[in-house]
């Protein structure tokens, strides 16, 4: 195998990339942060009066999650704060997890003294020095562990799953749900993929036995998610909770199944799909309006 140099770039001084470009690398293959074998749970999570975090990955195994913060250029004391409070917020939501701050950066010589500080008072946070390296006419990005507490890794190659909040993300088929719902309700999911399609038409249905998600250009996401069941299909939307999205469910006939921290929860069946199209297309609509901010 011929040998080549590589040669560093600085992405924070290239127009050409951004955070949102690392932060799919990421998603494609969770395990090039070189944690262990890690799934996506969520990306762009809202926080209730923080804003959004990145990336929430899942280690099944050891049932940690990581709460992951990416900065180009230098880390500032402002994505250090934001990152703890973040791991903060989710660790009271999901006490049962261990949870971990991670912080990904291309420099972190400024703040590392102050960042040993949180780990000496006992916030695990790790801290991940993020290279991107050019080697001929492809870029790759390497990610070293600089400071943080020692964990068990397993090294393995990761392949991108979703997650839920159960952390449950085995593969299956359309048949699998078939005998779960009826052919009723697997339509109606047709149906609801057939507006999707408006917005988005590379979508495709991914299956797993927690639940069905899309994924666009072969990456599942859990923006929605669908379960086919006897009584009806029950769709979830990620959209931030809003007084008039509640006014819009609760006026209608369908079954208004409550709000999760991200998600709106509602159950239909083919009457109710008749009569209520127009606000189930709105919905749909919203959905992807909140997708594409």
């Amino acid at each position: 195998m011929p040998y080549r140099k590589n040669e560093r770039m600085r992405l924070k001084d290239d127009p050409e990339y951004s955070e949102n470009w690392v932060q799919k690398r990421i998603v494609e293959d969770p395990s090039i942060l070189g944690l262990g074998e890690l799934f996506l749970e969520d990306e762009e999570r809202i926080q209730q009066g923080a804003g959004r975090l990145d990336l929430l990955l899942y280690d099944r195994k050891s049932k940690s999650r990581y709460i992951v913060e990416l900065q180009l250029g230098e880390v500032g004391g402002s994505h250090i704060i934001r990152a703890i409070e973040y791991w903060d917020k989710e660790r009271k939501l999901r006490p049962q997890y261990n949870h971990y701050a991670v912080l990904v950066a291309e420099d972190f010589n400024r703040f590392l003294n102050v960042i040993e500080l949180f780990i000496n008072k006992e916030i695990p946070l790790i801290v991940l020095q993020m290279q991107a390296l050019k080697v001929g006419e492809h870029l790759t990005l390497a990610f070293t562990r600089v400071l943080g507490k020692n964990m068990r890794v397993s090294g393995k190659k990761s392949t991108l799953g979703v997650t839920g909040e159960d952390g449950k993300a085995s593969p299956t088929d359309r048949a699998y749900w078939e005998s779960k719902g009826t052919e009723e309700t697997i339509v109606l999911m047709d149906e609801v993929l057939e507006i999707a399609h408006n917005f988005d038409p590379t979508l495709e249905f991914r299956y797993n036995k927690a639940r069905i998600v899309l994924a666009c250009d072969g990456r599942p996401s859990e923006f929605m998610t669908f379960r086919p069941q006897k009584r009806g299909l029950r769709l979830g939307m990620k959209i931030e909770k809003s007084r008039k999205i509640d006014e819009m469910i609760d006026s209608s006939t369908l079954e208004n199944l409550g709000y999760t921290e991200t998600h709106y929860r509602i159950r239909f069946d083919a009457d109710t799909m008749k009569k209520e199209r127009e606000i189930i297309e709105d919905l749909v609509k919203l959905t992807f309006e909140e997708r594409n901010r």
